[in-house]
């Protein structure tokens, strides 16, 4: 049975059990769940193990790279640099990156990167691992692209484009890397343990990623025995020409290894971002309300960046999916915490979101990577803490 550590307001006991049934049931390994209410921590707990092969126990200060939880700290550092009047997310790229004009780029606003609407998720040839970590090689790559489809007539998830994307003009704007403005203008205030590459400095304290095999082998499966909501996606994910398979294969290897100190060190606003449960929370807590005295966003730059742009049929994950500039809004499938919720799932199951509707911000981070329809370790979480606040 895996040792819990931490606090929980009496009112939130419901999210402690549902964070141990997760140990019991759900399949964790090392994990921590993290809950503000109204600008303070009401839930801050972590267990298990964050290195299985040494026995390492989680401890508060653990890390953990949380994929595409990490779009949402990028999306923040956007909308911060547009309410300082240094970014019109409105403007066309090129006016911020000359060289994004090529192959009918010229008139693509920035916003349209923040909500997948650029039609950039794949590459011609992809760009070598090594290439893509330093950066501008990728860059350059998606700056001589043309689009997949005319801008703003579809939409579809920027998986690992987005990171260099999105990166680049926030590099333009501000003079930094978007880590680097990241940990300056955001997490130095705020007093975030998150980080988008890693200091050689906090190595030691990251968690091991463990990488559960599917129960079912799509590619050999009968196609009767695969659910049928999903049947659509895996033969996307299993036709090598989709946008669904190439979004996830822009470099070579296509299958980056993220537990690598390499991989981790690098910038990739994307997918690399490495923190702690309570530090998703704390950020997004400080987007909806003060913290400690500061805030992000103020609530007219919140309405903006928290606005709907696209919905519907996603041309790369095939079902469908809710926009806004930069932050996954609810659907039916993903319905997060509630209808006026925002935030970022990533790969596996962590979560960062907040909910301004009843002033709950949401962090949860894990290392043992499973996803797919079966894994409702986050979700049940989020139910237990939509009970906490009906009780």
């Amino acid at each position: 049975m895996a040792t819990i550590d931490g606090e929980v307001a009496t009112e939130f006991e419901p999210v402690r059990e549902a964070f141990a049934a997760n140990f019991a049931r759900h399949g964790d390994i090392g994990a921590a769940v993290c809950v503000y209410l109204d600008g303070r921590p009401v839930v801050d707990l972590w267990g298990g193990g964050a290195v299985p092969d040494t026995g390492r126990p989680w401890a508060r200060d653990t890390l953990q790279l949380v994929y595409s939880a990490t779009k949402g700290a990028t999306a923040t550092a956007s909308h911060l640099l547009a309410q300082r009047g240094a970014l019109d997310l409105d403007a066309p790229v090129a006016k911020y990156w000359p060289q994004f004009a090529a192959n009918g780029k010229a008139e693509i606003p920035v916003r349209w990167l923040l909500s997948h609407q650029a039609g950039l998720v794949t590459l011609d040839q992809p760009v070598p691992l090594d290439e893509a970590l330093a950066w501008q090689p990728m860059v350059a790559a998606l700056a001589a692209r043309r689009p997949l489809w005319a801008p703003d007539t579809a939409h579809g998830y920027h998986g690992r484009t987005y990171g260099w994307l999105v990166g680049e003009v926030i590099r333009r704007v501000s003079g930094r890397t978007p880590g680097r403005f990241f940990a300056d203008e955001i997490a130095a205030p705020l007093g975030l343990d998150f980080f988008i590459g890693l200091p050689a400095s906090e190595r030691d304290r990251v968690s091991q990623m463990v990488y559960q095999q599917p129960d079912v082998d799509f590619a050999t499966a009968p196609p009767e025995s695969i659910p049928e909501e999903l049947r659509e996606l895996v033969a996307a994910m299993l036709d090598p020409n989709s946008f669904s398979n190439r979004a996830f294969s822009v470099t070579d290897p296509a299958d980056i290894d993220f537990n690598a100190p390499e991989v981790q060190a690098a910038e990739l606003p994307a997918s690399n971002g490495v923190g702690t449960a309570r530090g998703l929370a704390r950020m997004y807590a400080a987007l909806i309300g003060d913290v400690d005295g500061v805030r992000i966003l103020t609530p007219e730059t919140l309405a903006s960046a928290t606005k709907e742009q696209a919905s519907g049929a996603d041309q790369v994950m095939v079902l469908p999916s809710r926009f806004s500039s930069g932050y996954m809004l609810p659907t039916e499938t993903n319905p997060i915490a509630g209808p006026h919720s925002f935030g970022h799932t990533g790969r596996g199951g962590s979560l960062g979101f907040a909910d301004p509707e009843h002033g709950i911000a949401f962090g949860y981070a894990m290392n043992h990577i499973i996803g797919g329809p079966n894994d409702v370790r986050a979700t049940s979480l989020v139910d237990a803490v939509r009970r906490s606040l009906m009780a």
